[in-house]
């Protein structure tokens, strides 16, 4: 069971990041523009953003068996769709369905593991589940590589999504025989049986209708702008984007004020520290996905690397990203308190760093130093970060608070593909960029650098407040 659940988790997981390496590959073969590119990218996160905690919903109604499988079967036959891709615009459509897949599928496996594992076999099973998640993003990237420069069958790029196909061909049949089949909860009342308060939370679609065109009115016209030219009507179509976010603030709240269970519930916002957490990390993600887009068209593009050795390129980032990651509570509770603005500070000197080592247009030997002190400055302030945001959440509120942070790093990494994708894009087209491709990655650099300082004033709030409570952190649910 547990083997089945992770292989699900993890073929999620490398499919947000196989794809980076991918980018150039696609883009020769299809003849996809830039912003082509970045909807590849960022439309697998949309709909994996938007649809997450609907995902979660519905494996509590109609059983987390039953979801999980629906998720595997859809993201497979996604990612056939994606392999057998005759343009960019089908290309992009796929990844939207992928991602719903995802969301539908990745809910439900902390859940089982909660459900379906006890005592010390649930301690190993979520330690399983951990090494998963870190390992994810390195054999995401590495994988990529190995598989676009392998030209498997002469088919290039497409053997990245086509071989999450016999994987999930293989869960599918896999999960009716070793997952049991859970009980319906009930979504109309609570069962006699069931503690209070444990019912499955209703489906709040009103809020989705109005979150997902918004979504695409703020991100498709940033995508686009670069090679538009930045006419009115896309400043026009972003307002409006704008406008129906405000509007789904007003739906949330009147769901709520109905006793429904809204997407968002934005009453937990009053939670000390957890406004100026989500902030910090939207910030903080922003950085991260753009890095990762911008970081890997400079080295297969600019540079010309294969996409194996940009893969590798990775993995000191990654490294300790990970390592950092994992320890960074061993440190005395004293410290913990300004962890976050220390990590913050040492991402901001990091990514200085990297524009300082691309400038040249090299991959020098300081390169790789730059990289792996960005992985460390991730790993300080992205965990604690979320801890301390969920420090003084109740714990009836955990869910909604765990939600809320899901989607803002999420988003932020979304946002971060477009804004600073369409910043390296511009940088790139110039004459002088044309020339030398790292005077755009090294611009881009800065502004990553700029962003790091620029979520310090939000993590230096939650630091005092942390620190007045002296104590020893709790864990953050599962994110």
């Amino acid at each position: 069971m547990l083997a089945v659940l992770l292989t699900g988790q993890f073929m999620c997981i490398i499919d947000v990041l196989v794809v980076n390496v991918a980018m150039p590959s696609i883009g020769a073969s299809l003849h996809a523009s830039g912003a082509s590119l970045q909807l590849v990218v960022g439309g697998y996160t949309i709909a994996y953003a938007m649809l997450l905690i609907t995902g979660a919903r519905l494996g509590d109604r109609y059983g987390r068996r039953r979801v999980y499988q629906a998720g595997v079967i859809t993201f497979t036959a996604a990612s056939l769709a994606c392999t057998l891709a005759p343009d960019s615009q089908a290309l992009v459509a796929f990844r939207f369905a992928q991602g719903a897949g995802a969301a539908a599928l990745v809910p439900q496996v902390f859940s089982l593991i909660q459900l379906r594992f006890t005592g010390p076999a649930r301690a190993r099973a979520l330690s399983a589940y951990a090494a998963v998640l870190s390992a994810g993003a390195v054999a995401g990237l590495v994988l990529g590589g190995v598989v676009v420069s392998a030209d498997l069958f002469g088919l290039g790029w497409r053997p990245v999504f086509g071989i999450n196909v016999p994987i999930g061909i293989v869960l599918a049949l896999a999960v009716p025989r070793l997952i049991p089949l859970d009980k319906r909860p009930s979504h109309k009342r609570p069962s006699d049986q069931q503690p209070a308060g444990t019912q499955a939370r209703r489906l709040d679609l009103a809020g989705l209708l109005v979150a997902v065109p918004a979504v695409l009115l703020i991100v498709v016209p940033l995508v686009l702008g670069h090679e538009a030219g930045w006419p009115p009507v896309l400043f026009v179509v972003i307002a409006a984007g704008l406008l129906l976010g405000a509007g789904f603030v007003l739906v949330e709240r009147r769901v709520a004020a109905r006793g429904g269970d809204p997407l968002l519930n934005l009453d937990v916002l009053r939670a000390p520290g957890l406004p100026p957490g989500l902030a910090a990390l939207a910030v903080t993600q922003l950085a991260y996905g753009g890095l990762l887009f911008t970081f890997t068209l400079y080295l297969q593009a600019g540079l010309g690397d294969s996409a194996l050795r940009a893969g590798l390129t990775y993995l000191p980032m990654a490294a300790a990203f990970g390592l950092v990651g994992y320890f960074w509570r061993r440190l005395p509770a004293g410290a913990r308190a300004f962890i976050v603005p220390a990590g913050l500070t040492v991402s901001a000197l990091a990514y200085l760093g990297l524009a300082a080592g691309v400038r040249g247009g090299t991959q020098g030997g300081f390169l790789p130093f730059a990289l792996a002190a960005t992985g460390v400055g991730l790993g300080l302030s992205v965990g604690p970060l979320l801890t301390q945001a969920l420090a003084h959440v109740p714990p009836a509120r955990a869910a909604d608070a765990s939600g809320l942070l899901t989607t803002t790093v999420q988003l932020g990494q979304l946002m971060g593909v477009a804004i600073l994708g369409s910043v390296y894009l511009t940088r790139a087209a110039t004459h002088l960029a044309a020339t030398h491709p790292a005077t755009a990655m090294a611009g881009t650099a800065v502004w990553l650098a700029a962003l790091s300082a620029a979520a310090l004033p939000a993590a230096l709030v939650m630091a005092r407040g942390a620190g007045r409570r002296r104590g020893a952190m709790p864990r953050s649910p599962s994110i």
